[in-house]
């Protein structure tokens, strides 16, 4: 009788919950993935960037902390959206008690308002328009209107870059950058060949980083 009913009227209400649960799963993994690959970018990028304030290479450990920061951001919205998949799940959890009482599935604003933010992470955005598609017209949630909004860009990192650089770099270095003005005369300079071979390793993680920063 079940196989007849979901022949004719498709997957029961628990089923289609269970079956959101699994691919929340699925996905908090790929994020679980994702910081792992970021974090193993980053680590190079810090070694590098040591390597670029022991000789003196101010400008590149600029460029390459820039890249940092940025990673660093990424890395604290991974973490978000992950708490976010988590609150959904328990959001689908209860769907799943009222399922038992009332037989149907009930429209969630919290669950509208987590996907919200979750359908612009461009790591997971595809599978969330899926899902929303699904969930809408199982009733959960109201068609999204704006889909196609995109993550905070460059300009809002440019407006903090400076102080953020700085501390990176002093962070990272142990004081021996960040301090504006003193690097220059105390650090010796880079000959022809150390700098082309650093230039090409610090476009070698940046290239690294923004692979991973893109999605």
């Amino acid at each position: 009788m079940q196989s007849i009913n979901r022949f004719f009227y498709g997957p029961s209400p628990q089923e289609k919950v269970r079956g959101w649960q699994r691919r929340l799963k699925t996905e908090q993994r790929h994020l679980d993935r994702e910081i792992r690959q970021l974090d193993a970018a980053t680590n190079k990028a810090r070694m590098q960037l040591k390597q670029l304030a022991s000789k003196g290479d101010t400008q590149n450990a600029r460029i390459l902390a820039k890249e940092v920061v940025r990673s660093n951001k990424q890395r604290g919205r991974l973490h978000v959206s992950k708490a976010r998949l988590s609150s959904i799940e328990v959001q689908l959890m209860q769907q799943m008690a009222l399922v038992k009482v009332t037989g149907t599935l009930q429209k969630s604003t919290e669950i509208m308002k987590l996907w919200n933010s979750l359908i612009k992470l461009p790591q997971i955005s595809q599978t969330m328009r899926e899902m929303s598609m699904e969930m809408t017209k199982a009733g959960i949630i109201e068609e999204m209107i704006d889909e196609t909004v995109q993550m905070e860009d460059d300009e809002e990192l440019d407006e903090e870059a400076d102080a953020e650089v700085d501390k990176v770099l002093f962070e990272i270095t142990n004081g021996k950058l960040g301090q504006a003005g003193s690097v220059g005369a105390q650090l010796p300079a880079l000959n022809d060949a150390e700098e082309e071979e650093e230039r090409r390793q610090m476009e070698q993680y940046r290239e690294q980083l923004n692979g991973l920063l893109s999605g």
